[in-house]
């Protein structure tokens, strides 16, 4: 009976390599090696010698070459096919494969998760080897298919350990959607006021809002607890950074200085950070139920852009318009020994405060910038 080569198609993943060779209706043919005749019958892990031997073909990988032989309908009609492929690098030597009635799947693992230039150590692609179109994917793509793998890995991982996982994902979205509604509450609020009193409100603006931007603030403390305990998977140095900075501005700044509250500076403060979490805190409300609406998370991973900068630099109008006011009534100041007879002004820590806001205001927005990137950059590859 004349030997043929099948059409073999081939594709790669960073940890395996897949074959599709075109045989259907194999039948049962054993490659017959009389050293592995002689193991089989004094051995009974035969598998050891890493051939796998079906009831309709035989695969075998050897000195990481692959010996495949089997009878089947192919290019050539009714024939015995077989073919050997010499890999470009180390392959382990066990062998899956799965036959069908139209076609034989071979999987073989890499020693190493690394991506191929080629499959055969030949430069030259023997002629009946071409790409599998069905299932190729270039090194990019098949890194994002990898993290996404790993990511359901994870997922199933935490679903293992955590019994109350459910419990997890519903205080997440019970606590975005608070401060969702108090937020909210504070836009429209403040929206309202400005439309009807205009200007005049500008100035009573600490003693409207005050109350619940303070609820809104410390409860905006657990945004650190929760990656610190692994509850989110955010970094705990960038929400320090905004949660405490805010925190400092509303209970330093505003909360001790009867003269700053009723300063312009105020509302423009609280504005600017109300309409940044009307859309960041619905996002991962919604996230808490695998949801998404693709405007809204547009707004959210855009609107800060304008917005961050500008809540910042009227935090710095607010910091530097206080220096005077500390300076004149000495509250906060740091007392030194009776001996020296001095003490030290709060507004020198104000002025170390001015540097490091603009410090921080440069690591969260590089921060912030990454998380958009990364975002959108992953949308379009999906899309392609």
């Amino acid at each position: 009976m004349q030997t043929l080569t099948p059409h073999v198609y081939w594709a790669q993943r960073h940890g395996e390599i897949y074959l599709r060779v075109e045989i259907s209706d194999a039948q049962a043919l054993y490659l017959y090696n009389r050293q592995w005749e002689e193991e089989l019958e004094t051995s009974h892990f035969f598998f050891s010698r890493f051939v796998s031997i079906a009831q309709n073909l035989t695969i075998g990988v050897e000195e990481n070459i692959l010996h495949f032989k089997g009878q089947g309908h192919g290019a050539k009609g009714e024939n015995e096919y077989e073919f050997n492929l010499e890999f470009l690098k180390t392959v382990k030597p066990e062998v899956k494969h799965k036959s069908t009635q139209r076609q034989v799947n071979i999987t073989v693992k890499k020693q190493e998760h690394v991506w191929w230039d080629r499959l055969t150590k030949q430069e030259k692609k023997p002629l009946f080897l071409a790409p599998d179109f069905d299932r190729w994917l270039d090194e990019s793509d098949a890194e994002m298919e990898l993290r996404e793998k790993e990511e359901k890995i994870n997922k199933v991982s935490i679903e293992s350990r955590v019994p109350f996982l459910g419990l997890k994902k519903g205080f997440l979205f019970m606590y975005n959607l608070v401060q969702f509604l108090g937020y909210s509450w504070i836009f429209v609020n403040m929206t309202v006021r400005l439309f009807i009193l205009g200007q005049d409100s500008f100035y009573d603006t600490f003693h409207t809002i005050a109350d619940v931007m303070y609820f809104c603030q410390m409860l905006a403390i657990m945004e650190v607890i929760n990656p610190a305990v692994g509850l989110v998977k955010t970094g705990v140095t960038p929400a320090f950074i905004q949660v405490m900075g805010r925190n400092f501005i509303l209970f330093v700044i505003f909360g001790t200085l009867e003269d700053m509250q009723n300063k312009p500076v105020v509302f423009f403060v609280f504005y600017l950070w109300s309409m940044i979490e009307i859309f960041r805190y619905p996002f991962y409300m919604l996230a808490c139920i695998d949801t998404e609406w693709k405007l809204l998370t547009w707004l959210r991973y855009t609107i800060w852009i304008p917005l961050y900068p500008l809540g910042v630099l009227a935090e710095a109008v607010a910091v530097i318009q206080s220096i005077p006011i500390f300076n004149e009534t000495k509250l906060l100041s740091i007392p030194l020994p009776k001996a020296i007879g001095m003490s030290i002004s709060f507004s020198y820590i104000l002025q170390l405060y001015l540097v490091i806001m603009f410090l921080g205001l440069f690591i969260n927005f590089r921060h912030l910038f990454k998380q958009r990137s990364r975002r959108f950059r992953t949308k379009k590859r999906k899309a392609n």
